[in-house]
């Protein structure tokens, strides 16, 4: 009976014999620091520091990493996202995946929906 080459890629990856095993935090420093160069000049973020900011980048890739390397046959992201910020990576044909940090639009000061129905208009 021939393996099922879907199913033994899935095992390949989730025993880190994949192509992408050697992805890790540090192959996207570059990626993490122009996004640090962003957030110190066009984010204001009343929640996180410069210094807290890098600190969730590198929690945020680690997860993202994670998410990928464990992501089913046919998927081809990893994400990780917190309130402020976005990371995927999504697979290619060589042994780096694309990396996309986005800062995610939030206020802490939005005002909520409001619970009750609107009123009719009277015609």
């Amino acid at each position: 009976m021939a393996k099922n080459p879907v199913r033994q890629f899935e095992i390949d990856i989730r025993r880190g014999n994949s192509k992408f095993a050697g992805v890790t935090v540090d192959t996207f420093k570059h990626e993490i620091a122009e996004a640090l160069k962003a957030y110190e000049k066009f984010i204001i973020c009343i929640d996180k520091t410069p210094q807290e900011c890098e600190g969730s980048l590198r929690s945020l890739m680690e997860k993202a990493i994670k998410a990928y390397e464990n992501r089913g046959p046919h998927l081809r992201h990893g994400i990780a996202l917190d309130r402020q910020v976005t990371i995927i990576l999504s697979q290619t044909d060589n042994d780096r995946p694309l990396c996309g940090i986005y800062f995610n639009l939030y206020s802490p000061y939005q005002k909520k929906p409001s619970t009750k129905p609107a009123k009719a208009g009277s015609s």
